[in-house]
C-alpha cells in the first residue's frame, strides 16, 4: 500500500472522527452505501475493460417492494430492476437522497418512494415510455 498524502491523512482522520461519532445503526448505514458505491467503480472498472456482456434488457425487471427496506437494499433493488440505465447518471441525485436520510434523519420510506420515481422518471426519459 502506498504512504498517504498529507491531504489523504488528513481525510482519514476527518472521515474517522465522524464515522466514530454516528450511532451504530448510522454507522452500518454507512459502511452499506461505502459498499455501494464500491461495488459501483468496481463494475466501472470492469466495463472499462473489453469484456463481451449480454446487453441490458430494455425493459425494467419485476422486482417488488418489501414491506420494510432500507435505503441501500432500495438502491440495490432499483439498479437490479433498471440495469438499463446509466448509474453514474443518476448517482448525483440517489446520494443526495441518501444524504438526506443519513445526515438529516429523512424517512427511509419517504427516501425510498422518491428513489423509486427518481429511476421510473430515468427510464420513462431514455426509452420514451410513461411510468407505471
Amino acid at each position: 500500500m502506498l504512504p498517504l498524502s498529507t491531504s489523504e491523512s488528513a481525510d482519514k482522520r476527518q472521515l474517522l472522527r465522524s464515522f466514530a461519532a454516528l450511532s451504530d445503526v448510522d454507522k452500518q448505514t454507512v459502511l452499506a452505501f461505502v459498499e455501494f458505491l464500491a461495488q459501483r467503480n468496481q463494475a466501472g472498472e470492469q466495463l472499462g475493460a473489453s469484456v463481451v456482456t449480454e446487453p441490458a434488457p430494455a425493459t425494467p425487471q419485476a422486482i417488488s417492494r418489501p414491506a420494510t427496506e432500507s435505503v441501500v437494499a432500495a438502491m440495490r433493488r432499483l439498479s437490479k430492476t433498471y440495469p438499463m440505465l446509466n448509474k453514474d447518471e443518476l448517482l448525483h441525485q440517489a446520494s443526495g437522497l441518501m444524504s438526506e436520510h443519513i445526515l438529516q434523519g429523512k424517512a427511509a420510506a419517504s427516501v425510498v418512494d422518491e428513489l423509486e420515481s427518481l429511476f421510473a422518471d430515468a427510464y420513462a426519459k431514455q426509452f420514451g415510455e410513461g411510468r407505471g
